[in-house]
């Protein structure tokens, strides 16, 4: 089974910094990888990876940051999202709820760590939940 995820940066910068391969947002990073997780983006939100991802105190390669980004664009489908009007705590996040919002029709997730920074939503899930849901399929 296929889930369509947009998955925040966060989740993304912690992958690459985990020495566990077993750590939830390592095997969410390897579910895009593999084709289970199809990501979701918008323009904005490869604009933010690549900005986020080569801040200096992350230490990530260039041939890391683009595998990444490159797996995003390859393997994930690009989204015009429609407005929502939604009001978050940081503002910089409205793309990635409204990327989810739109593909909604399509069980949609959105993968943070963050989960703080957005509405209490059904769709909006940690890194393990994201797993845990994919496991018990």
């Amino acid at each position: 089974m296929k889930y369509y995820a947009v998955i925040d940066t966060n989740v993304f910068i912690s992958a690459l910094l985990s020495k566990r391969a077993d750590a939830a947002t390592v095997r969410v990073l390897n579910a895009v990888l593999d084709g289970i997780i199809i990501p979701l983006y918008h323009e904005e939100i490869l604009t933010e990876y690549e900005e986020v991802l080569h801040r200096s105190k992350f230490h990530f390669k260039d041939e890391t940051i683009q595998l990444v980004i490159n797996a995003v664009k390859q393997y994930g489908v690009e989204v015009f999202p429609q407005p929502t009007g939604e009001v978050l705590v940081d503002m910089d996040d409205l793309i990635f709820y409204e990327v989810a919002m739109e593909k909604q029709d399509n069980d949609a997730y959105l993968v943070t760590d963050n989960q703080k920074h957005y509405p209490s939503r059904h769709f909006i899930v940690t890194p393990t939940e994201m797993m845990e849901i994919i496991e018990k399929k």
